[in-house]
Formats: structure tokens, sequence, C-alpha cells
């Protein structure tokens, strides 16, 4: 079996997904061939598990201060440049093709008329779940940004649809979390800002990703660069978690038992709509504003939720190789049958809800 594998490459998540899913392929014997945009070709780091892979320009969004900057998007997009990459890539030559919510792989799939599966968790939102509805263009955007004959949707509760769990890369690293360790990755968030609300809550040590500090350490504060082992190693010893409202950061953080405080970046609605299904699932709190006083507020109030999330990418790798045998509907079920911990919510409200499966959660107490 031969893929052509596109992923997004704006933030980390779709990557650390594609990680999971390149090593699940190699174990399988698949041939994959990985296609990424949305960032600097020197931004890309750890890359050595995808091979040989190409990557592109692509489309990203600009944020500033927290902030979905619409304009600088626009300005930075080169949409002749994007439309030229969509005819050079031949993926006919593949038996199936990927899509991590890229668009170069997708439009060229569409047009030369190939299977493509969209995988991520942008296609959760071809549902009626939980999400922000005030902004009917980011909807639309949203929707036919890399188009997929075939949707696997993921998120953290199936809300009584065909969505899987979140898909996470196990690590090999002890989950040893300590009380007074706070892991922070505020990418789209002013760097220095930042600090100052992190050096003003002294009761506790925080751990802060970014790239636009010099590492070291800053009173209660030390600051690393963006690294993947590290921020493993962090992640693991860490029993908070102070982060934006994506998607998979804040998935591996549940997986692991982690206290979270989800910002989402504004006018971004993915990340608007994630807030609102961490408040709805009482799974994780969030702020539209970050202050000391809520960062202590948060970590002096929050208790820790585990959700344990199973090996969703070996379970998709299967799935593709038997040619759909087994319905998206049966995966899915079979998924969420291994989640002990799943809040039981009624659905009554949307007609083309499923039956709920009757599982309760968890919460523990620290």
């Amino acid at each position: 079996m031969k893929i052509l594998y596109g992923v997004q490459g704006t933030g980390n998540g779709h990557i650390t997904r594609a990680r999971a899913m390149a090593a699940e392929m190699n174990a399988a014997g698949i041939r994959v061939d990985f296609v990424f945009s949305g960032r600097p070709v020197e931004e890309y780091f750890d890359m050595e598990v995808f091979g040989d892979y190409r990557t592109f320009q692509g489309l990203s969004f600009v944020a500033r201060n927290g902030k979905l900057d619409l304009y600088a998007t626009f300005r930075k997009a080169n949409f002749y440049k994007l439309y030229r990459d969509i005819q050079t890539i031949d993926t006919r030559g593949y038996d199936l093709v990927i899509t991590d919510y890229e668009p170069i792989v997708a439009w060229a799939a569409k047009r030369q008329g190939v299977p493509c599966v969209g995988f991520g968790h942008q296609y959760a939102f071809k549902y009626d779940i939980p999400r922000y509805k005030k902004n009917w263009v980011a909807q639309w955007i949203m929707s036919n940004f890399a188009p997929a004959s075939t949707q696997l949707g993921a998120h953290w509760h199936h809300f009584g649809h065909d969505i899987l769990p979140p898909l996470i890369h196990n690590h090999d690293v002890p989950n040893n979390p300590q009380s007074n360790q706070v892991l922070v990755y505020l990418p789209f968030e002013n760097s220095e800002a930042v600090l100052d609300w992190l050096e003003a809550v002294p009761e506790y040590q925080f751990r802060l990703h970014c790239k636009d500090i010099e590492p070291g350490v800053y009173g209660n504060v030390e600051v690393f660069p963006f690294s993947r082992d590290q921020f493993q190693r962090n992640l693991s010893e860490c029993e908070s978690v102070l982060c934006n409202a994506g998607f998979e950061l804040n998935s591996e953080a549940l997986h692991l038992g982690r206290r979270i405080l989800a910002k989402p970046m504004q006018g971004q609605i993915e990340q608007h709509s994630n807030a609102i299904a961490l408040e709805y699932l009482d799974i994780a709190k969030t702020c539209e504003e970050l202050t000391s006083e809520v960062i202590r507020d948060w970590l002096e109030s929050s208790r820790v939720v585990q959700i344990t999330y199973p090996n969703v990418a070996k379970a998709v790798v299967s799935w593709l190789q038997t040619n759909d045998d087994s319905s998206l509907s049966d995966l899915c079920d079979q998924l969420w049958q291994q989640v002990p911990n799943l809040k039981n919510i009624d659905f009554q409200h949307s007609t083309t809800a499923k039956p709920l499966k009757s599982h309760s959660m968890k919460r523990a107490t620290v």
C-alpha cells in the first residue's frame, strides 16, 4: 500500500499526530510519502521519522498578542503559488491520499479524482457538536479548507456521532507530575507579557516554551526553546498545563491527567469551539483573557481530570488496510468502548445523535 500524507504545519499538533501515524504505518509495512505546508522550512524540527518529506508554503494564519490578524493573514497568503503547488503534485500514483487538514494534497486529490481521507480534529465539525457559531465566514472556510471524500474527525467526546477519540502519541517518558510545576505553551501570545504574569505567581514554578525569549531561568520561570523531547519531559513532570485551546496538547494533557487552563486565540473559530467543548464537558477551565490573578485562581481552585484514550493510530491504520471492511461507525464504537471514564451526556437536543455509551467520567481531586 502506498500513501501520500499531507500535514498542516501550523502549530505542532498536526505534526504530533502525524508522528504517531508514521510509526504505526511503518510497523504495518505501508509506504508513505509525507508533505508538509504552513510554516517556513527552517522552523520544522525533529522530523527524522518522516523520511524524505517535502514542504510547501501552503496557507497559515498570523497571530499577534493572542489574536488572529486577518489583514496580515491575507497579506501573507500567496494564492497563486498555492494553485501552482496543487497542480504540481501528482496524487494518481498512490493508493490513497490522507490529509491532516493540509490543503495542497487535499485539493490535488479532489482535482485528480483520487480517494482522500481527511483525518483530524477539524473534520469533527461536520457534525452537530459544541461550537462557536458567530462567524459563518470562518465556519465556511474551515469546512472547505482541506476537502476529503472520507472524513475521520476526532474529539474529546463522540457527542453521539461517528467521531474518533483523540490520537495520543505515546512517549517513553515516565509520568511523574509534581504539584507545583506548571507547563506553559502559549505560542500565539506575547511572550514578554506571559513572563510577567507568571513571575507574579511566585508560589509555583513555571516551564515556559517559546521562541522569542532567551532560554534561561527568570525567577520562578524557566524558559525553554521549542524541542519535542524537552517538551515531553516537562509535560511528564508538570501537574498543570497552561496553553491555548488547540486540540492536541489539551488531548495529551487529559490523557496524562493534568489540570488545564486553556485560552483560545481570539478570532480563531476552532479554538473558540474547543473552549466551549472543554467547558461543556467540564474537563478543563478556559478564559478569554489571561492575568496573573486568573492563573493563580485556576491553580488554587481547579481539579485534575484524566481521560485515558486508546491507541487510535493503530486502529485507524488497520481500518485503512481493510479497505473499509468495517464501517466508520464500528471503528468509532470499538474505540470509545475502550474509554472507561467517558462522561455520559444527554444528547436529546440533537436529532442525529446515536445512542450513548453507558460510561461515566472519573474525576480525580488533588
